[in-house]
């Protein structure tokens, strides 16, 4: 792979400006930046960190606030900081960071900054429980996986060439960055260690996942005469009804079954005029076999061909991970994540892991518990540990 890089020593004021240099359009142009020691003692505190990163909005789309102040966090402990550019065009940047001038390691931290909307404010309550946006999907994984490199550091565990991190933005809206990072990155690994919400257990393995957009286009009329018009929402409605409730979706002996939703609805202008537009957005967890599921949908708009436009925003199969790690729970995730997007090309072996729960996640309660934090970063050191 061909790319250009342009070598940097930025100061802590400087490198927080990094992500809004004028002259940075390629997404192959690689920021480089480090600061001087690796920072020892109190300043390096699993809470603190993880305070920082749920308190700053980065909302999918809306990163860069938090990417700027992570890569300033990293680089003041002496990591060498690359901002990778995201295929699109706006100023969107993932982060990779390492020791030294090595950029191919044994071992890739991974996990991703954005979270969905709305946006929770960060609240500590009694009992140890914080709350708050992506305070367990993902930061908490984040926080706890620098945390996790910075102890190995200080305590000799890890040297140059050994670990680096990889944290990257749309995960939660496609997996841009992490499809991104694949193509452009150009960093090798022989072990991903992957950061969500897993309750502390290795995960087995997650659903796949079809999400595709159905815009259906009728003719309006007056709804008092509707022969005269071509109902859009009523052709939406049966198409559906069909997905929801009487398609026999793949099932899967160890993921369970393919699940539906329909998250977002919207037709007509009036409850008095036949509408000639209506657009749905539906997601479904796919437990196995996408291929199976696709010719599915087809079948539910079939009726209504002429009049329906489907546009996917990713298809993904289910996923199956490395998870036979002694001193590990196992976990089935019925949710889908960027893991299968990371593609170097060899044959990598892939850990999902982290602090929280996913059914708090997305919700309006979406919490961590300090003590689940405290014990993923001995977790993430252990399987940094069997993975060198």
């Amino acid at each position: 792979m061909k790319f250009h890089s342009i070598v940097f020593t930025f100061s802590l004021v400087l490198s927080s400006l990094a992500l809004s240099i004028p002259w940075v359009s390629d997404h192959m142009v690689q920021h480089f930046f480090s600061g001087p020691s690796i920072s020892k003692g109190p300043d390096v505190d699993l809470v603190g960190l993880h305070k920082h990163l749920v308190s700053i909005k980065s909302l999918s789309g809306y990163e860069q606030e938090v990417v700027s102040w992570l890569a300033d966090y990293l680089a003041s402990r002496g990591l060498t900081v690359e901002l990778n550019k995201v295929e699109d065009e706006t100023e969107r940047y993932n982060l990779y960071a390492y020791l030294g001038t090595t950029r191919n390691t044994k071992v890739v931290l991974t996990s991703h900054l954005d979270t969905v909307p709305p946006y929770l404010p960060y609240k500590v309550e009694e009992g140890g429980y914080i709350f708050g946006r992506g305070s367990c999907d993902a930061k908490g994984s984040v926080a706890a996986q620098v945390i996790a490199f910075l102890n190995l550091l200080e305590e000799g565990s890890i040297k140059e060439g050994d670990v680096s991190l990889l944290y990257v933005v749309g995960e939660e809206i496609g997996g841009d960055g992490m499809r991104t990072a694949s193509k452009t990155l150009g960093a090798k690994w022989d072990t991903a260690i992957f950061g969500e919400p897993t309750e502390n257990k290795l995960a087995i393995g997650h659903k796949g996942i079809a999400l595709f957009d159905l815009k259906i286009t009728g003719k309006s009329c007056h709804s008092g005469y509707p022969e005269l018009g071509i109902d859009a929402d009523a052709m939406l409605v049966q198409i559906l009804h069909k997905l929801l409730f009487e398609t026999s979706w793949p099932v899967s002996d160890l993921l369970g079954n393919s699940t539906v939703n329909a998250g977002q609805i919207n037709g007509g202008v009036a409850a008095n005029v036949i509408s000639s537009e209506a657009h749905a957005k539906v997601l479904i967890r796919v437990a196995k076999d996408i291929d199976a599921v696709e010719k599915l949908i087809y079948e539910a708009i079939a009726p209504f061909e002429e009049y329906t436009d489907i546009t996917f925003h990713s298809k993904e199969d289910a996923t199956f991970l490395d998870y036979k790690v002694e001193g590990f729970e196992n976990y089935i995730a019925a949710y889908s994540t960027d893991v299968p997007f990371l593609v170097t090309g060899s044959n990598l072996t892939r850990y999902l892991y982290g602090p929280g729960s996913i059914m708090v996640a997305h919700g309006p309660d979406e919490m961590v518990k300090v003590s689940d934090l405290q014990d993923s970063v001995d977790g993430y050191k252990r399987l940094v540990s069997v993975s060198l």
